[in-house]
């Protein structure tokens, strides 16, 4: 600590870095342009999973319009939301003209800040 920082200074810097970072939603949205394999591929690619929850959250895109398919922080959304957007077109329609559509909204919390 140098001459001119107090320890409250110091505490406040700390707790400051210490916070935890605001969840955010990696959201999927249905667009009638691309088949449940083209959608279970993807999410295998971009985000690991196994095909058996790939199936499950294709089909919520399928009945709902939009599924969650990730929560994490920020940067990591953004980025996941960049890589859905960039994996092309669905090649087992000849109709897909370009990728999913994906955006990123902020998690709710359970009023915790």
């Amino acid at each position: 600590m140098n001459a001119t920082q107090t320890k409250s200074d110091v505490r406040e810097a700390e707790s400051t870095d210490r916070q935890p970072l605001q969840p955010w939603n990696v959201v999927l949205l249905d667009d009638q342009d691309h088949t449940y394999d083209y959608v279970i591929g993807m999410l295998g690619s971009i985000f690991g999973y196994p095909s058996e929850r790939g199936f499950k959250l294709a089909r919520t895109v399928d009945t709902e319009g939009r599924a969650i398919v990730a929560t994490v922080h920020r940067e990591l959304g953004e980025l996941r939301v960049a890589q859905v957007r960039g994996f092309g077109a669905d090649p087992m329609l000849a109709s897909s003209r370009g990728p999913m559509r994906a955006l990123l909204e902020p998690a709710e919390t359970d009023g915790e800040e």
